[in-house]
């Protein structure tokens, strides 16, 4: 399983995101985080000024909002729903998209579960917790 470090992860969105906006030719993967990229523009100066954001620490205890986490997140989740993974999650997603009326919002309900549950899995020092993923889901 790849695991990239937290500046891997972070070059290969910005990477991403430059390749697409000069027509470069994407991988599937990078087709994707750009158009994560793209459903965020509130993000966009950030990931196209790296020399000034990719080594920056995102504090949540004083507010901060760390995009390339999100995106991450965000990344994650469509790899999930490309494959039904967890098994279920596909149906959340419809239901959740249903009931909100936007795709966006129902993403964004996804990646806070996924949240959540990664923050439990690193604080007890697990993996994540598939069951506890789909019950945050189903409580949305």
């Amino acid at each position: 399983m790849f695991s990239p470090t937290r500046d891997e992860a972070r070059k290969f969105v910005i990477d991403a995101w430059r390749k697409h906006r000069a027509g470069e030719p994407l991988s599937a993967l990078e087709a994707t985080a750009a158009r994560l990229v793209g459903m965020h523009p509130e993000y966009h100066a950030i990931i196209e000024s790296p020399a000034l954001y990719a080594d920056r620490d995102y504090r949540p205890e004083h507010g901060d909002v760390n995009p390339f986490l999100h995106l991450s997140l965000h990344l994650a989740v469509a790899e999930q729903l490309a494959i039904d993974q967890p098994r279920g999650i596909v149906a959340h997603f419809e239901r959740l998209r249903a009931a909100r009326g936007d795709a966006h919002a129902a993403l964004h309900d996804i990646v806070e579960c996924l949240g959540e549950v990664m923050w439990q899995a690193q604080r007890l020092g697990t993996g994540p917790d598939a069951t506890l993923y789909l019950d945050c889901l189903a409580r949305r």
